[in-house]
């Protein structure tokens, strides 16, 4: 099926909302666009958790190929959707067909990723530490572990990544590679490239002989049903990308619970961006670098480089005017959602209605409504430290500079600055020694230490972390992109004293799965 039909679809089969219709919107008017859609019900909500929970033991009981198989599959029929999927994800989301391209390659890619990681049998993290009847003063018994996935997992797709972060982006991919049946809700902005994605999800769910329960899509505008999805009793795990207000809702409803469950959620950051004296030689390229990060995309990525900081003085005076000239050269791109431009608005009034803050430049808006000039306003450290107003992130194209004088000043700023996504260094060797008193504290602060780059444009690799200390995640210790991401769905069990023939098969005597295992503390040799 190749248009949306407005419908949720549990364990395979499409399920008609109940209440109130509303529509998807065309981001760049405004205007109702595509099928009539209503919310799950409380009852079919509690339908997809049944249905996920009945099929989970299934699902973590087939075997590795099978579950790389099915996410295999589900980038094909994603690959089969073709260029009608990135037509509506465009009219959805204002993202041009471009960018769209690279995220379905993008998130076709993680999803073979994890089928890799899942044949590999990585993720197991299998232990074996045998018997030692003989030991004194007492016998150590066999033990051997292994991790399981935890059960059923919600996942809430992001709006700024309509297909690598939603129904069959990071969190999903790697859920299923956990062997953890998902139920994605289909986010408001664009709930017809949800439907579609998940048809494809569902079609390879049937392909690859899944049970049904395996993946379910529900629909829904307003907070009710994420709610009545988190507080379902099934519902092992949360996934969530999205703003802070709506993160920390997940985590309250997660916690209310009788029996409390993780939220893995991605918030908010500023990405904070350091500027040292040695890098402002030829402030004209790094100038233009800048902003060609700040305003891709509309400045709708979690790393966008919202905070720089930059050096006091006639070298960061000169960043700064290249900086107004490459700004005063911008058009701004239509936003996500009329909403989101909305927020963007009241986000730079309140930057600028700060005493002390003042305006470097700001560019051309687009032909849209929605599409505002990019904007760069400029302070000195004590206002930044003085105005909580300043601290916070504005989703869009909007950069604050912060100007700082001397290392202990730097650091200080860096110190009060809280959780972050990524942080980033820019100098030359020497400022090296600058740099090695921020470092300690940049570890402390953000997932990702950029030294020389921008902070957008996050790689899908085993090495990646897209993460974070609090506010920017709940969960500091995981990343939500890379096969570490996989992690958040395992438990980890052990096996005291059992026959071999109990025993799950990558634990047995001789390896038959051949996966990697740590034995006594040592790498196994492998077969071949």
């Amino acid at each position: 099926m190749n248009h949306p039909t407005g419908n949720s679809i549990v364990a395979g089969h499409d399920v008609p909302g109940t209440g109130e219709a509303w529509r998807a919107v065309v981001a760049a008017t405004g205007e109702p666009s595509g099928p009539e859609l209503r919310d799950a019900s409380p009852d079919q909500v509690a339908r997809a958790a049944q249905q996920a929970a009945s099929a989970a033991r299934a699902y973590r009981a087939a075997p590795g190929h099978r579950r790389a198989a099915f996410l295999d599959a589900c980038a094909e029929e994603i690959e089969a959707l073709g260029d009608g999927l990135l037509t509506l994800a465009a009219l959805e989301s204002g993202l041009p067909p471009a960018r769209l391209t690279g995220e379905r390659a993008r998130t076709c890619a993680q999803l073979r990723m994890f089928a890799d990681l899942v044949r590999s049998g990585d993720a197991l993290g299998v232990r074996v530490d045998p018997a030692l009847p003989e030991r004194r003063p007492l016998p150590r018994p066999d033990l051997r572990l292994r991790k399981i996935p935890v059960g059923p997992v919600a996942v809430f797709g992001a709006s700024n990544f309509p297909l690598a972060f939603s129904v069959a982006g990071g969190d999903t991919a790697s859920a299923l590679a956990a062997g953890c049946p998902v139920i994605a809700k289909a986010h408001p902005a664009h709930p017809g490239t949800c439907e579609l994605v998940a048809r494809a999800v569902t079609a390879a769910a049937r392909r690859t002989g899944m049970p049904a329960g395996v993946f379910s899509l529900l629909v829904g505008r307003g907070v009710e049903v994420g709610q009545a999805l988190v507080r379902d009793p099934r519902i092992a795990a949360v996934g969530f990308t999205g703003s802070r207000s709506g993160g920390l809702a997940l985590l309250a409803a997660a916690n209310a619970r009788p029996v409390p469950v993780p939220v893995y959620a991605e918030m908010s950051a500023v990405n904070p961006v350091i500027v040292l004296d040695g890098a402002l030689a030829d402030p004209g390229p790094l100038a233009d670098a800048y902003v060609t990060s700040l305003t891709n995309g509309s400045g709708q990525f979690c790393t966008n480089p919202g905070l720089l900081l930059l050096p006091a003085g006639d070298a960061g005076d000169a960043f700064r005017e290249a900086v107004a000239d490459s700004v005063a050269g911008t058009t701004g791109q239509v936003m996500l959602t009329p909403g989101i431009a909305d927020g963007f608005a009241r986000g730079v009034r309140q930057w600028a209605a700060v005493d002390g803050v003042r305006v470097v430049a700001q560019g051309t808006p687009g032909e849209s409504p929605y599409a505002p000039g990019p904007l760069v306003l400029e302070c000195d450290a004590a206002t930044y430290a003085a105005h909580e107003d300043l601290t916070g992130e504005v989703f869009g194209a909007a950069g604050l500079i912060v100007r700082w004088s001397g290392a202990d000043e730097l650091v200080t700023l860096m110190e009060r600055v809280e959780g972050q996504l990524t942080a980033t260094l820019h100098g030359t060797d020497a400022d090296l020694a600058t740099a090695e008193r921020l470092l300690p504290v940049l570890e402390e602060r953000a997932g990702r230490v950029v030294w020389g780059g921008w902070p957008t444009g996050v790689e899908v690799s085993p090495a990646m972390v897209h993460g974070g200390p609090w506010p920017a995640t709940t969960a500091p210790g995981t990343t939500s992109v890379g096969t570490l991401a996989v992690e958040r769905w395992l438990r980890p069990v052990c096996y005291q004293s059992f026959p071999d023939a109990l025993l799950p098969r990558e634990l047995r005597a001789g390896n038959p799965l051949g996966v990697a295992r740590l034995v006594d503390g040592a790498r196994e040799p492998q077969a071949g």
